[in-house]
């Protein structure tokens, strides 16, 4: 017997009509919140191994909270891969308002400052005068900015200079975080905005494509120009018109 043949504009199922990338969110949630759990566990009983191996003197108990600490960092690293995964897989819900961008950025130079000085970098502030407010998520741009600061810190190493500078471009603002490191190479500039690729060993390969996701949810862009020991300059464009 033949199977029915359904009617013309008969509904699709729920897993045929989802939205496929609202089915790699779930999973994503699933999945983090499964890689979570055992992790949390594991964190928290290393802190109690911690805490009966400190103090110790011996050689062999040395040796043993060299080892448990670097277990420790190595936990809290992929609890931050998985933050940001989740974050990525998830897309955000943004909550614009008029902001000055002056404000905001001398807001988040001063917190990074310490940071920089810390490795011996040299941080520095250029706004033009007069920059029109651009409605935006004030904490999501924050993040994307911070994943530039930290990802030219990175390049930089020990020594070297941030740049940031604001200005007016046409109907934007534009927002240039600037190094004079060793620049990158075209074969890896080409890639620097694919999901989990990255240069440096322990780097997720998801700050630049969080950092891009972020700007392209509020209508901008985030592009970036790099010569070989010239140093990079990364750019945001952020629309100055709401709609």
């Amino acid at each position: 017997m033949s199977n029915p043949v359904p009617p013309e504009n008969a509904p699709e199922s729920e897993a045929e009509s989802e939205d496929p990338i609202l089915s790699l969110s779930k999973l994503a949630g699933g999945l983090v919140h499964e890689i979570r759990n055992p992790l949390s566990t594991m964190n928290m009983n290393l802190q109690l191994l911690l805490e009966d191996w400190e103090g110790g003197e011996s050689p062999k108990e040395q040796r043993t909270l060299k080892k448990i600490r670097t277990l420790q960092r190595e936990v809290k690293r992929l609890e931050g891969i998985l933050g940001d995964f989740l974050r990525f897989t998830r897309g955000h819900r943004l909550e614009k308002e008029p902001q000055s961008v002056a404000a905001l950025l001398q807001e988040l130079v001063e917190f990074f400052s310490p940071e920089a000085e810390k490795h011996g970098l040299s941080l520095r502030l250029s706004v033009e005068p007069s920059l029109p407010a651009v409605p935006v998520d004030r904490d999501y741009l924050k993040q994307a900015l911070l994943n530039l600061f930290l990802n030219a810190q990175q390049a930089l190493g020990r020594r070297g200079e941030i740049f940031v500078r604001a200005r007016r471009d046409d109907d934007c603002v534009a927002i240039e975080v600037i190094d004079n490191g060793p620049g990158i190479p075209s074969d890896r500039l080409a890639r620097i905005f694919e999901v989990y690729y990255s240069s440096r060993r322990g780097g997720s390969g998801l700050g630049l494509p969080l950092a891009r996701r972020i700007i392209e949810e509020h209508g901008g862009t985030l592009t970036v120009q790099s010569e070989v020991g010239q140093g990079t300059d990364f750019t945001i464009r952020l629309p100055i018109d709401a709609d």
